[in-house]
């Protein structure tokens, strides 16, 4: 089989050679030339590019590759563009590493289907997650911009996400709403329970209810801004 592993930090140079001793053709790339030095003996070929862009990704040999792995993980903004750019291409198999359940859930918007998790969550993630109300996890996409999950706050609860605004009062965009899942119990009453159903791409029309989680993108100071209060 041939493989094109994209990352190659602890998780990707391991899987890389592992896969190229069973026999498999193995293509790493890597947007740091040293990691490629180290590697390009242990593996079929490697390549120095920067996958963030798609310029880079259209210099890639997809052609007859079986499964493409996006194994970056210190900069999820770049796993998330670059899994991206990947999907668009129509790979027969496309993976992709996640480091933290927010990363997870916007990969699985993106209907990616196959996840690794070889890590867990960062202690930077835990700090922002107890000292900012309302935030259950969240990732820095820059040092100013995040993508964060969040409780629908009380002052949102019976709005549409039109009705309140988040872009144009807000400068928020939210990306879906996983909704909690409802199930019949005694007597056939339906009931909420701790499921979460992800809705896909939110709508205008889209209704927020109590316990429903956000994703969200911003800037940090307008998040903050936004739970204040809550």
């Amino acid at each position: 089989m041939k493989f094109i592993i994209i990352g190659l930090g602890t998780f990707g140079t391991s899987l890389a050679v592992k896969l190229t001793q069973l026999g498999h053709e193995v293509i790493g790339v890597d947007k740091q030339f040293e990691k490629i030095e180290d590697i390009k003996d242990k593996i079929t070929h490697a390549i120095c590019l920067d996958c963030k862009h798609q310029n880079a990704i259209n210099g890639l040999p997809l052609k007859n590759t079986d499964v493409v792995i996006v194994s970056i993980g210190e900069d999820e903004g770049a796993n998330l563009l670059t899994t991206a750019l990947i999907k668009k291409m129509n790979v027969p198999r496309l993976i992709s590493r996640s480091v933290s359940p927010i990363h997870s859930t916007i990969l699985e918007a993106m209907d990616v289907t196959e996840i690794v998790y070889p890590e867990e969550e960062t202690a930077e993630r835990w700090a922002k997650k107890l000292t900012t109300t309302g935030i259950i996890d969240s990732f820095e996409l820059t040092d100013k911009y995040s993508v964060v999950q969040v409780e629908v706050p009380k002052k949102f609860v019976g709005k549409t996400i039109a009705e309140v605004g988040f872009n144009q009062f807000y400068q928020v965009l939210v990306l879906t709403v996983m909704k909690n899942v409802k199930e019949k119990g005694l007597f056939g009453m339906l009931k909420k329970t701790s499921k979460l159903h992800i809705e896909g791409v939110a709508k205008a029309n889209t209704l927020l209810d109590s316990g429903d989680v956000m994703v969200m993108y911003g800037h940090n100071d307008d998040i903050y801004d936004l739970l204040k209060g809550e």
